[in-house]
């Protein structure tokens, strides 16, 4: 049974597990970062020890559900970097548990026993209540007992939140933290360049991967360059493999190499790929990672496959049938099953058996004008790329399309407008 409140202490050793439900590894601890203002912090991934004690993360975001003895991930490609802890990163079993706090209202020392983390609506996982238990009489009537169990919200307690005045970033991000990609994205282009390097610098990976894709690309590099280069190849494998090579792209030869080198080969193979594609064209603009099955998946497994929330809205929308493998290239592109109609069918049923393939498939070579034309003809959200032995290559997006159609500055609303 899927949990919506998970005691963290109780996923210590338990198995993590790929959708074919072949163990990966164990939970060994949970990563986060403290928020100022008391306010709960959020649960980045997971610290997963695979075979030889080798300890990785996992984002939370690869995480489809939590059940009582197992942890299922969204896919089986992991990176396997080992995992290093940034400063202002904290181990919730490690470093959280056993801490002595005050409860706010009445300054009593508690310690923390565990804490339980939450899924709220934009499907972040929350640390919103702490089990503690006393560690000295409470002067408040009819409350606790020395040696009392007993649960908080996070913000009943003193001892956890950063200083404001020593975290002028972190807080900053804090404030920020609520917006979506493209929203924070713009308050940064409003940022000193100073300032804006240094709320870079306080966002984990994942959310500063989502922030570059959203930037123009003038102002992705200038951050990028001011990264160390370990953190910059972190990031670049964070973002989704089109827009990695595209930004790589603009960099000269020797940093691109460079970066590339620091990549897991897993991640850097794609892109690799993607850069050896002709800019405006469908191979240059489309990302070699939507959802594939083969023609033996059911419906079952494809609905569970796009309901990642890792992918956006157009490439959840259809999955694609090859022959194996699976990996891009893949073996022969077999057709396009659409979202609408998996939720109409049994989910036993073959997605072979449903797809769609009298639409011919788009080539590397297909100029963005001719893409546009294909995909708005067959009203489309996602398109599929083969090469000439008909292999899927990727997928071009209608959001990739609207990007690179757009005028330069349509990030930028003023100017777009004509009030620059």
């Amino acid at each position: 049974m899927t949990t919506t409140r998970v005691f963290l202490s109780r996923l210590a050793g338990i198995g993590v597990f790929d959708p074919n439900g072949d163990q990966l590894g164990r939970v060994r601890d949970a990563v986060t970062t403290l928020r100022v203002n008391r306010q709960p912090p959020r649960v980045l991934g997971l610290v997963i020890e695979i075979q030889h004690r080798h300890r990785i993360f996992v984002s939370m975001g690869r995480v489809t559900r939590i059940e009582n003895d197992a942890v299922v991930l969204s896919t089986g490609t992991v990176n396997l970097k080992r995992f290093d802890q940034r400063p202002s990163e904290l181990l919730v079993l490690a470093e959280l548990l056993d801490r002595s706090v005050t409860m706010t209202a009445d300054n009593a020392p508690v310690t923390i026993v565990d804490a339980a983390m939450e899924q709220n609506r934009a499907r972040d996982w929350l640390i919103q209540r702490l089990a503690v238990r006393g560690s000295g009489t409470s002067r408040l009537p009819g409350r606790r007992r020395r040696g009392e169990l007993f649960q908080v919200d996070w913000d009943e307690v003193d001892g956890l939140a950063l200083v404001e005045s020593d975290q002028s970033a972190h807080t900053l991000v804090s404030v920020l933290a609520g917006l979506r990609p493209a929203d924070l994205a713009a308050a940064m282009q409003e940022m000193p360049d100073k300032r804006r390097n240094e709320v870079a610098a306080a966002l984990d990976d994942h959310r500063l991967a989502d922030v570059l894709e959203e930037l123009p690309e003038e102002d992705s590099l200038a951050i990028l360059s001011e990264l160390e280069d370990e953190r910059a190849a972190d990031v670049l494998e964070a973002m989704n493999d089109d827009d990695a090579a595209d930004l790589l792209s603009e960099l000269p030869e020797a940093d691109q190499e460079r970066l590339l080198e620091l990549m897991e080969p897993d991640d850097a193979a794609p892109v690799r790929r993607l850069m050896t594609y002709e800019d405006y064209t469908a191979g240059g603009l489309m990302t070699s990672e939507p959802v594939i099955v083969t023609p033996d998946a059911t419906v079952a497994e494809a609905l569970a496959r796009v309901r990642n929330p890792d992918l956006t809205p157009a490439l959840a929308s259809q999955v694609f049938v090859v022959r194996a493998p699976q990996a891009t290239p893949t073996g022969k592109y077999l057709g396009t099953a659409h979202l609408q109609r998996l939720l109409r069918e049994h989910p036993s049923a073959l997605v072979s058996g449903i797809a769609d393939n009298d639409i011919d498939p788009l080539t590397t070579d297909t100029s963005l004008a001719d893409v546009a034309r294909h995909m708005a003809t067959y009203n489309m959200l996602a398109a599929p790329v083969v090469d000439d032995n008909d292999r899927l290559l990727g997928a071009i997006t209608v959001d990739d399309v609207l990007d690179h159609m757009l005028p330069e500055n349509w990030r930028d609303a003023d100017e777009a407008a004509g009030r620059g």
